[in-house]
């Protein structure tokens, strides 16, 4: 079966079989790729019209007790200039990305032990009852089921944990031995079983990824159905031991994105930020190839360059309105717009 019938069936029917898989994705061409983006868009556009989620980004701590190998706020960079927010930081952001329009606000850190349950309900607690008409998403890894709890029941809505890859073997070879893929995937599942809309994702192009790697990715993704779904490719950071490993493709990572928006038409995709480091205009390739959500910094400028995941990460607007302001023209660009609103889900 040719890729373009496959596409198709893939847009018809949302899922394909592990050989279907296996043929898209290692055989895939230019022209594949482009009617992918078109028939994401055009889902895309069913399912939401021309506008665009837009949420407010806040990375509240560089401190991480782990040690992944492609991170660049891994526990190991002792060139990496430590900070954390205190509460007041943190809702002085909420209080600037409120006054701009933003009615999301992802809270996203390394796994810092500072932020204990007690520390970081408080502050989930603190932003419902503020801005009851907002949504919080929280990305700060993986927790206890207790943990994952308490955090809901104050008031989180969303989480974001990405499984990074569903090939357990190949997880060993970007973590520590210390981490565990079941965790991973536990923590996932248990994230789902409380309540929250959960988002998982994958690094594109990271070392030693296969294209079986790709297709247990997809595999995963179909049964678990996500709400939301994180991919950006690998971008290498000078301070890790894979500083000299290439970058993924964003060719290959745009494709993923289609094929996710194909196969789960109304998840929220994001374009990430990491596509915006190898291309300045990644975003709104992003958003043409079947994205639906964008995330604009609005942590402390003062911060933002030591939250340094990858190399050449973009900093961003200055406050929440002009990052806005910044967004809304890139998708007035391509004739989008930004909805105002919190952006859920809709089953």
């Amino acid at each position: 079966m040719e890729n373009r019938v496959l596409l198709e069936k893939l847009a018809e029917s949302h899922k394909l079989s592990a050989d279907q898989w296996r043929q898209i994705l290692g055989t895939y061409t230019d022209n594949d790729r482009e009617y992918a983006a078109s028939l994401a868009r055009d889902t895309a556009i069913a399912n939401f019209g021309r506008e665009i989620f837009f949420r407010g980004l806040i990375e509240f701590s560089n401190y991480c007790r782990n040690d992944c190998y492609y991170c660049g706020i891994r526990r190991s960079n002792r060139k990496c200039h430590r900070y954390r927010l205190d509460k007041e930081e943190i809702l002085d952001c909420c209080r600037g990305g409120y006054a701009a329009g933003y009615r999301t606000f992802v809270l996203q850190g390394g796994e810092d032990p500072h932020f204990t349950d007690i520390v970081l309900t408080d502050i989930v607690e603190t932003i419902r009852e503020r801005y009851p008409d907002c949504a919080i998403t929280l990305s700060v890894g993986e927790r206890s089921r207790e943990s994952y709890k308490q955090l809901f029941a104050a008031g989180a809505d969303r989480y974001l944990l990405r499984h990074e890859t569903a090939d357990e073997s190949h997880y060993g070879m970007l973590h520590p031995p210390e981490m565990s893929w079941k965790n991973r995937m536990q923590c996932l599942q248990d994230l789902r079983d409380i309540g929250f809309q959960v988002g998982c994702g994958l690094m594109v192009g990271s070392p030693w990824q296969r294209v079986d790697c790709l297709v247990k990715d997809m595999l995963f993704i179909e049964s678990f159905r996500p709400e939301m779904i994180g991919i950006g490719p690998f971008v290498p950071h000078k301070d890790t031991p894979f500083k000299d490993k290439p970058a993924g493709s964003s060719k290959l990572t745009l494709f993923l994105l289609s094929l996710c928006r194909l196969m789960l038409p109304r998840v929220l995709l994001p374009a990430t930020t990491a596509l915006t480091a190898l291309d300045k205009d990644g975003r709104q390739m992003g958003v043409l190839a079947g994205a639906n959500v964008a995330m604009p910094n609005i942590s402390p400028m003062l911060n933002r360059k030591n939250y340094s995941l990858y190399n050449n990460k973009p900093l961003g607007g200055a406050d929440p309105a002009e990052a806005v302001s910044l967004l809304r023209e890139q998708m007035a660009a391509i004739g989008y717009t930004l909805k105002v609103g919190r952006g859920d889900y809709k089953k």
